[in-house]
């Protein structure tokens, strides 16, 4: 590059100017970066604006009319410094309408354990005989027959031991007396030893009601010489009178067998229980066949 020729004089002019020209821009630069004032600058801090009042928007100018307009443009793009301010909630207010509730009991499980079953006896008891009888009969002999009896096993009624008689392992009997069945209902039966050692399952005998007399005594004819009573009952199906002597027997089974005027007695002939029948109140001294009519003396009789 050839180098300017100072000994023109259009040359020097040019590169004085050039010169000029280059102090100049300096000065230009130094008064927008720098500027000519002494004190140093200052910048105000400002409160960091809330949320809501942040605002997209230009930049407010700074107050300090020291700076220049070109270093106010550049603060805009300045670093902004968030501050956040401490937030603490109000305590909250007791509420009166509220309570503690305790929480409900915890409900106890109660497990049950699982029963076991009883060993099964080790003497079998398999049937009694007879197994149903009437209330009020005589006495009468029970067989019972099982398995695996000994001699020194008993037969036990309702709890209570009777003399037993040992026929084999499979065969006991024993005599029911009639107090045991004076009423209707079941009686238990179990064989076992006094000391309960061994023993065998339980069984029962069926004590039912026995069949009664359909009558009512209603009334007695009594002859002057009383020879014979006769009696009057009724039938309770068709309310038809009969007139029955001692002896006779009613409905095929009752057999009279003695007529008062309190009551009539009637014996089952196939069971040989006897039933009683009173008179009923309402027919007690009444109807005419009841008794004898008195003699009335007529008016016109002299005395």
């Amino acid at each position: 590059m050839q180098l300017a020729d100072l000994s023109k004089p259009g040359e020097k002019k040019k590169l004085i100017w050039a010169a000029a020209l280059g102090f100049g821009a300096i000065l230009v630069l130094w008064w927008v970066l720098i500027g000519f004032d002494s004190r140093p600058a200052t910048t105000t801090a400002k409160p960091a604006a809330s949320p809501a009042q942040q605002r997209p928007g230009p930049v407010a100018q700074r107050s300090n009319t020291s700076i220049s307009p070109d270093v106010q443009s550049l603060a805009a793009f300045a670093p902004i410094e968030y501050q956040p301010s401490s937030y603490n909630a109000p305590e909250a207010k007791r509420n009166i309408f509220a309570y503690y509730e305790p929480p409900p009991p915890a409900q106890k499980v109660v497990t049950e354990a699982t029963p076991t079953p009883a060993p099964p006896p080790p003497v079998l008891l398999a049937s009694v005989s007879p197994s149903n009888v009437y209330a009020r009969t005589g006495d009468f002999k029970l067989e019972v027959a099982g398995d695996k009896f000994t001699p020194d096993m008993r037969i036990f009624v309702d709890g209570r031991e009777l003399p037993t008689s040992y026929k084999g392992p499979q065969q006991l009997s024993t005599t029911i007396s009639a107090a045991f069945i004076s009423a209707p209902g079941a009686r238990q039966v179990v064989v076992r030893t006094p000391d309960s050692r061994l023993f065998s399952n339980p069984a029962s005998i069926n004590v039912a009601a026995p069949p009664t007399p359909n009558y009512t005594y209603i009334g007695i004819i009594s002859p002057e010489n009383r020879v014979t009573d006769t009696a009057l009952v009724q039938d309770r199906n068709n309310k038809n009178i009969l007139t029955v002597y001692r002896g006779d027997v009613l409905s095929g089974r009752f057999r009279v067998t003695s007529i008062s005027e309190k009551e009539l007695v009637l014996v089952d002939t196939s069971l040989k229980i006897k039933h009683t029948l009173a008179m009923s109140e309402s027919d007690k001294g009444g109807g005419p066949l009841a008794r004898p009519t008195p003699r009335v003396d007529a008016e016109d009789d002299e005395p």
